[in-house]
């Protein structure tokens, strides 16, 4: 496989020595600027080796780099390694960005390459921006993977169904109308839709073009009195056109969006994120083009915000899944406990038994995303992903850390749990109620109205920090309603989000301990905000728990915990057992109110 990945980058270079360019930029995404893309678009991946779902590959004539983030070092080391692509770990302090390391590189007059499809209009500026003072261009060519990379995946047509109301709560024609009265706002009379889970929010559509991710590949136009989609016709059934007919949408086919954006006349609305190809189409670089007298705004797509306050019928169905999805996971724990001792169980068995329980439950549409089963060392890698190549058995000692979740129409699922299967160390028990206590106090936060998701990430890091540990990723994302598992604009983290919490929103709480070599820890709820009083100082708000699953005991010092943790501990394993209990049978029941018996100290 190393000796591919060489072939690949000088296949690439050959290119790039015939286009005259001296680098090369290939990120992760694809022309809708989408965290998890179709196969088509991995070429990332197919050049490097590097599997995580975030990174950008910069390739010159003599040197190759990976840009990728916290969750994916210790992989992205193991998958680099002999491949002659140097690691660039993002955010850390000795870390050049790509500009600089590019600027340093580059000679004067260099050119460097980029897909305009597949490559945001506002990183190309940045770029120039850095590099221009060295005379170095940036420009957009041709995709190369066309022509090197053979049996390239063809671009996906799976089928796409309709999300019936009963789930999705809010008309399609509805959705459309308050698109257009966000817009209007903003005085555009058109905007244009990229992000592939924004269409199918807005349609009330579903597909399967992406893995775990019910999208698909598709643009949409939105003008006061049209509404447009650019798709691949064969992808829609007579039901599915009649649908779109009967809710004032207009087909078109997908490789028509660069010719007719050319020809709008009006302000339209764009994403800052969206691809150069289209940026350019819609008007850029002028802002205001003199000779048609229309602008190009960009502005974060209204859509995004919209879709992350969930209404009444959303937030229901995400109660009721996570019922079904609780069960599925009792089970699961259930079974593993006794498996494990037995000896025949692996990371890769756990993962197959868990997809057989939640596909039994009513409704199941696939998982999330890709297990991650990581047991004692393989844990500390964030986004471990178990292969025939990695997998190892499972011992009655240590702990496993399961990442999972699932899709069903009415909810979206995503719930860590760590699981202990034997004998711990004292430093693995002290870590694993380091990581309880940051979940629990941002569990039991209360916050006013105009708080971000920055403001909240201390509460779940400070136990950590008076004990000289931290972790690089994230503390919470939004969750999709049978959407994507990662849904923004808001989100728990340490650098500046700026959007607020509302109401509505779903977000996880997953604080973690990943010491390389030993074992990594993590404990990961998907919580709604909801109201939490009125006072003389405004609205505050709280989070409410949709994930029900019982948080193993075993691992936990109770002296470390205060009594507020012990009672909030003791009253969700109450919620868990009250909930869940009647849809089990006695011996489940008896397995489950055991471990969900009271903590005490």
């Amino acid at each position: 496989m190393k000796l591919e990945i060489k072939q690949r980058v000088a296949a690439l270079r050959k290119f790039m020595q015939g286009n005259g360019i001296q680098a090369f930029i290939l990120p992760t995404t694809d022309p809708h600027n989408s965290e998890y893309v179709a196969s088509h678009w991995e070429a990332r991946k197919w050049l490097t080796g590097f599997t995580g779902s975030a990174g950008t590959a910069v390739i010159t004539m003599k040197k190759a780099g990976l840009w990728t983030d916290s969750r994916y070092f210790l992989q992205a080391a193991e998958q680099l390694e002999g491949t002659d692509i140097t690691l660039f770990k993002e955010r850390m302090p000795e870390t050049p960005s790509i500009a600089e390391w590019l600027f340093k590189e580059l000679k004067e007059g260099d050119i460097i390459g980029m897909d305009g499809w597949v490559n945001g209009i506002d990183f190309k500026e940045s770029l120039y921006e850095a590099c221009s003072p060295k005379g170095i261009q940036v420009k957009s060519v041709t995709d190369p993977f066309d022509e090197i990379w053979e049996d390239r995946p063809a671009l996906p047509s799976e089928p796409v169904f309709i999300l019936e109301e009963k789930y999705a709560g809010l008309s399609c024609r509805k959705k459309i109308e308050l698109i257009r009265e966000e817009i209007h706002k903003n005085n555009c009379q058109s905007i244009l839709l990229s992000a592939l889970d924004e269409i199918a929010w807005t349609l009330n559509l579903r597909g399967s073009d992406v893995h775990c991710n019910p999208v698909f590949i598709s643009y949409m136009h939105i003008t006061q009195k049209e509404a447009t989609l650019y798709i691949i016709e064969e992808k829609l059934s007579p039901e599915v056109k009649t649908y779109l007919e009967e809710n004032g949408v207009t087909i078109k086919s997908y490789n028509k969006i660069e010719s007719d954006i050319k020809n709008v006349r009006q302000n339209i609305q764009v994403s800052p994120t969206l691809n150069m190809k289209l940026f350019n189409a819609a008007g850029y670089p002028s802002s205001h083009d003199i000779d048609t007298g229309h602008k190009i705004m960009e502005i974060p797509s209204p859509v995004s915000l919209l879709k992350a306050v969930k209404n009444e019928t959303e937030i229901n169905g995400f109660r009721h899944a996570m019922e079904r999805d609780g069960i599925a996971m009792v089970k699961f724990l259930k079974w593993l406990k006794e498996a494990v001792p037995a000896g025949n169980e692996s990371e890769l068995s756990v993962d197959r038994k868990l997809y057989e329980l939640r596909a039994e439950q009513a409704n199941f549409k696939g998982i999330s995303f890709d297990t991650i089963a990581g047991y004692k060392e393989h844990a500390a890698i964030v986004h471990y992903e178990a292969t025939p190549e990695t997998d190892i058995p499972l011992k009655p000692e240590g702990m496993l850390l399961l990442d999972s979740g699932a899709q069903y129409p009415d909810g979206t699922t995503d719930i860590t749990r760590t699981i202990v299967l034997g004998p711990l160390s004292d430093e693995e028990k002290t870590d694993y109620t380091l990581v309880l206590k940051g979940f629990l106090q941002l569990q039991n936060a209360v916050f006013p109205e105009g708080t971000c998701g920055t403001q909240l990430d201390v509460l779940a890091r400070q136990a950590m920090w008076k004990a000289g540990i931290n972790y690089f990723h994230g503390t919470g994302h939004g969750v999709g309603h049978f959407l994507c598992v990662h849904e923004g604009p808001h989100q728990i983290r340490m650098n500046h989000m700026p959007t607020t919490l509302r109401p509505g929103m779903t977000v996880t709480n997953e604080p973690g301990i990943y010491k390389a070599g030993r074992h990594g820890i993590r404990t990961e709820n998907t919580l709604l905000i909801v109201p939490a009083m009125e006072s003389e100082f405004g609205s505050f708000m709280k989070f409410e728990p949709l994930t029900l699953c019982p948080i193993d005991k075993e691992a936990i010092v109770t002296d470390m915990l205060t009594d507020e943790e012990i009672n909030w501990f003791n009253e969700y394993h109450k919620m868990v057992y009250s909930r869940l209990s009647p849809q089990l049978n006695k011996e489940e029941q008896e397995w489950l109110k055991e471990k969900t018996s009271p903590l005490k100290r």
